[in-house]
């Protein structure tokens, strides 16, 4: 079932790590944390705006008010996730996935373990037809959430299109090499076509005899 806008844009805290796994960033003063939080306002006041937008449909306009509060907010604060997360959202109604991507990775740099910017990049993924990428996306939604039921049913299917990608490529690849191939042997009056290859069942190995 699909979220609702306010589930949609529901704001996700953020992963913790322990210290031997990152380096503690120095503490913030209490000035640069004052100078962050009136910053933050009127990007929250703007947020808002958003919110109420998407919740009317009016996508380009919530759009809009989210890259306001992009603007506004500090580079390096945690929340703009949410902001690049909510214009992702909008991208993604509007059916610009390659901006909805770039939103939720940028959420990411912010949040790294953020799990709607990881679903909602997952889907655009999907629907640019990156199925790979789009799996490694979907992994880590359910490492992260079990419980997300559209992440843990998506993973069999993106497998599956991931695996049936690989090979069509490998297929569009074994095409080029064989007009390659035969380019230069038609030189010579031959192609590949002449030539057989025979699998050595006991040595895994194959024999290549030359036919007219």
């Amino acid at each position: 079932m699909a979220a609702s806008a306010e589930e949609s844009l529901e704001l996700q805290t953020p992963g913790s790590c322990s210290a031997e796994e990152v380096s503690a960033p120095a503490p913030a003063s209490p000035r640069d944390l004052e100078r962050e939080e009136e910053q933050l306002v009127p990007a929250r006041a703007a947020k808002q705006l958003g919110n109420e937008a998407f919740k009317a449909g009016k996508w380009e306009d919530a759009a809009d008010h989210y890259s306001d509060a992009i603007d506004m907010a500090p580079p390096l604060a945690e929340e703009g996730a949410v902001f690049f997360a909510n214009r992702a959202a909008c991208y993604s109604k509007l059916g610009h996935h390659q901006d909805c991507v770039d939103d939720c990775t940028s959420a990411l740099t912010l949040q790294p373990e953020y799990v709607k910017a990881l679903l909602r990049r997952a889907q655009a993924r999907e629907a640019l037809d990156l199925p790979s990428e789009a799996l490694e996306d979907m992994r880590k939604v359910v490492e992260l959430d079990p419980s997300c039921k559209v992440a843990v049913a998506a993973v069999p299917r993106l497998e599956a299109a991931a695996n049936a990608k690989l090979e069509q490529q490998k297929e569009e690849m074994l095409g080029k090499l064989k007009e390659l191939g035969n380019s230069v042997l038609g030189r010579f009056g031959m192609s590949l076509d002449n030539f057989k290859a025979d699998k050595d069942p006991s040595t895994g190995s194959y024999n290549i005899s030359f036919q007219r």
